[in-house]
């Protein structure tokens, strides 16, 4: 069942939301052809630490396996949970970063997608049509509005510009835990799913491959790749659902 937040407590997610939109910020200063993702990995850990934060993701378990950094570095056909690693930056990829925090006992959840210098055209515009997706959504995250239009609204922002959404991994409920109930579908019908309430925060993160939205697991438990290896977006928000419409809880 979904937790819903009171006022105080969608205030302390603010600090933990807005922690993450600066370590977002942070690599986007710091990425570039040549840079390793360890090396962002370790300048994102640095700063969640000297902000009185812990990194969310670091020793985050699934079943047996355990997360080893605090950021996720997911590159070109890596769409989610790209472990960082000694493996340089070229130019020309697209990069995403997802990042979570805690502070004061709530989490934090955002995610973006960098251009390593100059990217193509296909490329920025696989970028751009995600992050319209993300809005779409966070505009329907309305008191009143079921999930299913959320959901449907982000559908079809990916697929009226020739996209495909990731069915098999979802957004998320986030609190205390970095993983609340509802479950956040990137695709579905509008007037469906249960009502959003005041009080519920959720993460928005449509995850968007260029080709087909078939995705393929690694052996390391974690990094999940295109089916197709073409490249993948991913754009994240934490979000309130309040009486005076949605909250983005990771602004800087």
């Amino acid at each position: 069942m979904p937790e819903y937040k009171t006022d105080r407590e969608i205030e302390v997610m603010r600090e933990a939301g807005r922690i993450v939109g600066e370590v977002l910020d942070l690599m986007g200063q710091n990425i570039a052809p040549g840079v390793t993702t360890a090396e962002l990995d370790r300048i994102a850990e640095e700063f969640i630490r000297s902000c009185g934060a812990e990194p969310a993701f670091k020793g985050y378990r699934v079943g047996g396996n355990t997360f080893p950094a605090s950021i996720c570095a997911s590159i070109e056909d890596v769409v989610v949970h790209g472990i960082p690693s000694e493996r340089k930056l070229v130019e020309g990829q697209i990069i995403s970063i997802d990042v979570g925090t805690i502070k004061g006992g709530y989490c934090g959840d955002g995610a973006r997608t960098f251009a390593v210098g100059d990217v193509d055209e296909s490329r920025q515009k696989l970028m751009k049509v995600t992050i319209q997706a993300l809005q779409a959504g966070i505009d329907k995250a309305v008191a009143g509005n079921r999930l299913g239009d959320l959901s449907s609204s982000v559908q079809q922002v990916v697929e009226q510009n020739g996209f495909s959404v990731v069915r098999d991994m979802v957004g998320h409920g986030i609190g205390r835990k970095m993983h609340e109930d509802p479950q956040v579908h990137n695709f579905g019908t509008a007037g469906t799913g249960p009502v959003l309430k005041k009080g519920l925060v959720i993460a928005i993160e449509p995850m968007v491959n260029a080709g087909g939205y078939k995705i393929n697991f690694k052996p390391d438990g974690w990094t999940t790749v295109t089916a197709d290896g073409l490249p993948s977006a991913h754009f994240e928000h934490t979000v309130a659902i309040t009486d005076n419409g949605p909250d983005i809880l990771t602004l800087v």
